[in-house]
């Protein structure tokens, strides 16, 4: 595919995504989206790639949906549901399971953990986005809001089920009800973040976290837990867990990642694991 507004990289075995439209503070549209899922499955079945992460260009990661794409309902009879669907853009993560197959819960379907590095502002859409990314990383003082309750839209793209799952039904409902912008530093007080890290420095910061990943962990133990992190919120039964837990554990426990797990840590050094297998 033509590239127009996003960007791709790999380094260290980290796949690196970017929102590229940065004189429109990378807004998103349909565009922007079928380039993002056909990079997003580049990623998923390249061997070489570990870890994705995902990116905006310049000084914003997204400043949400184009308002110029969304102006035209106004005035028009055109439905959005049929609009937007994109039956004939890429399936990342499709086919794992029905609830994944969904405008960005697909996220959960990938193999591999996907890392947001919230470079700058993020709103709308892309703070659904970012929520269901694996991991999330922001730049200190870095701006963040659903802005739909101020635009009278209703939440966006799954937020009222995720984000309540994220930080709790208090917070969740101050983010959703209020429109407010909050800063970096209280999404992560919120639990929505995994770390803030310094703006004047935060894309290598955000990209070491990725390669600290991508070096140290197994690829086949990373896949194995995102699929039981993912699925169980599914199915909600603690005592299903542990029983699937243990025949995944006896699955990997025959694998050479783990005889290559244990052998580093014994000999304490970096451990050297394959790539995923297919």
């Amino acid at each position: 595919m033509e590239l127009h507004v996003t960007e791709a990289s790999v380094e260290d075995h980290v796949g690196i995504v970017r929102l590229n439209r940065p004189e429109r503070g990378n807004s998103w549209t349909t565009r922007m989206n079928a380039e993002y899922r056909w990079l997003m499955q580049s990623m998923e079945d390249n061997p070489e790639v570990r870890v994705i992460l995902v990116t905006g260009a310049g000084k914003q990661f997204c400043v949400g949906a184009d308002f110029k794409a969304l102006d035209h309902y106004k005035a028009s009879d055109k439905d959005y549901v049929e609009s937007s669907r994109n039956e004939e853009m890429a399936r990342p993560g499709h086919g794992v399971r029905d609830e994944f197959d969904h405008e960005l819960v697909w996220h959960w379907g990938l193999s591999k953990p996907v890392i947001a590095a919230v470079n700058g502002a993020c709103a709308g859409i892309a703070v659904a986005l970012t929520a269901f990314c694996d991991l999330r990383y922001a730049a200190a003082g870095a701006k963040f809001t659903t802005s739909t309750p101020r635009l009278g839209l209703p939440a966006e793209y799954g937020l009222s089920w995720v984000l309540p799952r994220i930080v709790g039904l208090t917070r969740a409902a101050d983010v959703l009800l209020s429109g407010r912008v909050f800063r970096a530093e209280e999404m992560l007080a919120m639990g929505f973040l995994n770390g803030v890290l310094p703006a004047e420095d935060f894309a290598a910061s955000a990209l070491q976290v990725a390669k600290d990943m991508a070096s140290s962990v197994s690829p086949a133990a990373v896949k194995a837990a995102k699929r039981q992190l993912y699925a169980e919120q599914m199915h909600l039964d603690p005592g299903r867990s542990v029983e699937d837990s243990k025949v995944l554990t006896g699955t990997l426990l025959k694998q050479a990642d783990f005889r290559e797990g244990v052998a580093a840590a014994q000999e304490k050094r970096a451990p050297k694991f394959g790539a995923l297998a297919s």
